[in-house]
C-alpha cells in the first residue's frame, strides 16, 4: 500500500498529497468525512460522487419485467449489491491487489 503524509498547519490545516487528490478526484471544494475508531484509525469518504452516478447501479440484481418494486425488494438488491461488493474488496484484499482494485470513495488511514 502507497504510503502518503501531510504535515499540519498552525491553523490545523492538512494538504490531501497530490497523488491521494488524483486517486480519489478529489477537487477544491470537495466534502470529506472522517470517521475515527477508538483503535485510532480514521477512515476518510470523499463525497464528490454525484448521486446520479448512482443510476442504475441494482439493476442487475432486480427484476423490473416483476412489475412495480416493494421496499422489501428494494431492501433485497441493496443487500445483494452490498455482499458482492465486499466479496469483490474481500478478494482484492486477500490476493494482494489493493492497488488496482477500481477507486474506491473510501480511504483508511492510520
Amino acid at each position: 500500500m502507497p504510503h502518503h503524509e501531510a504535515r499540519m498547519t498552525s491553523k490545523g490545516q492538512i494538504t490531501v498529497p497530490s497523488a491521494v487528490r488524483e486517486f480519489f478526484g478529489l477537487e477544491a471544494g470537495d466534502i470529506v468525512d472522517f470517521y475515527v475508531s477508538d483503535d485510532g484509525r480514521v477512515e476518510i469518504i470523499a463525497r464528490n460522487k454525484p448521486v446520479s452516478d448512482l443510476f442504475g447501479m441494482l439493476n442487475k440484481h432486480v427484476d423490473l419485467s416483476e412489475g412495480p418494486l416493494t421496499q422489501a425488494s428494494i431492501d433485497e438488491a441493496i443487500g445483494d449489491h452490498l455482499a458482492e461488493e465486499d466479496e469483490r474488496i474481500t478478494r482484492r484484499r486477500t490476493h494482494g491487489h489493493v492497488s488496482d482494485a477500481p477507486r474506491s470513495r473510501k480511504l483508511a488511514v492510520k
